[in-house]
């Protein structure tokens, strides 16, 4: 075969690739809704429901950082941004140490524009997810995955590269609560020596959540990275004002990678929109990690009283964030 001949098997091949990935695109951005009018039947566009999201998620950024992660263009940005402004989403706060620069937050407005939209986003996903097997939602982040890390995608606000970094949040399916109760049981066994009445404590309570569940007003999140389960949390209905966070998990091999964080961060924003007006919970003062995770979403300790569970002497106490 000569150089010619190559180079055009090449090109033709290059021009079928193109063709492909336009194809998928095309089937994509059908299957999410971006050519609908309003992103997630909502009356923003794609881009502005992603800047609420950066906003959401980033802790007083300014235009220009915005700018520059979204890759948007500065006077788009700006326009969007004061659209924003307008109709009471966002306020600039002038920072002390660039007079030029401006730091942007949402207003309670715009907090509760961009969790109904993450809620939105949540339910649209875990529709189609359950639409699939167990296998076909593997493949499917799997797949994902690949597209990520072949085209260099950076990890979400985080120094970590985006392979050691990623996973996924998903509803519960059939399967998860054994898990919940087995991981409970032995992690805690292994690294506090708590005994087996803990975990029938827990295999409890996961059965009264399938029993008496309420989708409106309850969820559990479970966490995945490269198709294991690493994390769980649960949000349960105690009255119609008060929701309980429960049975916050992050196996070892995924601690560190914002994981706890991210699922007390889900029961925040689904308490929210679920209209409750305050979230509590119930721990012990040697779980020292999940106690910085709760004080970093606003939780404050209200509580304390000895008791003496699971062959220990132990100290809970109880936490409440008002919403």
């Amino acid at each position: 075969m000569t150089d010619v001949e190559v180079d055009r098997v090449d090109a033709r091949t290059t021009d079928q690739r193109i063709a492909a990935v336009r194809r998928f695109n095309r089937f994509y951005t059908r299957q999410i809704g971006v050519l609908d009018e309003g992103l997630l039947k909502s009356p923003f566009s794609l881009t502005e429901v992603r800047v609420l999201y950066e906003l959401a998620h980033r802790d007083r950024p300014t235009a220009t950082e915005l700018a520059r992660e979204l890759g948007l263009d500065a006077g788009y940005l700006s326009r969007i941004l004061r659209g924003f402004e307008q109709r009471g989403l966002v306020e600039r706060q002038p920072s002390e140490a660039d007079g030029r620069q401006s730091h942007l937050r949402l207003t309670s407005e715009g907090r509760s524009a961009a969790d109904a939209l993450d809620a939105r986003s949540s339910e649209e996903i875990g529709l189609m997810l359950r639409a699939l097997s167990a296998g076909e939602q593997r493949r499917l982040v799997e797949a994902m995955r690949t597209i990520e890390t072949s085209l260099g995608a950076r990890p979400e606000h985080s120094g970590r590269s985006e392979r050691s970094a990623s996973y996924v949040i998903r509803p519960h399916q059939p399967g998860d609560m054994g898990w919940v109760v087995h991981r409970h049981g032995v992690l805690y066994a292994q690294e506090y020596g708590w005994d087996e009445r803990f975990e029938a404590l827990v295999a409890g309570i996961v059965a009264e959540f399938i029993q008496n569940f309420d989708p409106k007003r309850e969820r559990c999140w479970i966490a995945e990275r490269d198709g294991e389960i690493v994390g769980s949390v649960f949000l349960v209905k105690k009255s119609d004002a008060v929701a309980t966070l429960r049975l916050l998990l992050v196996e070892p091999s995924a601690r560190g990678l914002g994981i706890g964080r991210r699922l007390v961060g889900e029961c925040v924003r689904f308490a929210r929109q679920a209209g409750y007006r305050t979230v509590t919970l119930w721990t012990n003062d040697v779980l020292h990690a999940a106690r910085r995770i709760y004080q970093e979403a606003g939780f404050r300790l209200v509580s304390e009283e000895r008791h003496h569970s699971y062959g220990h002497d132990l100290v809970g106490q109880t936490w409440e964030l008002e919403l």
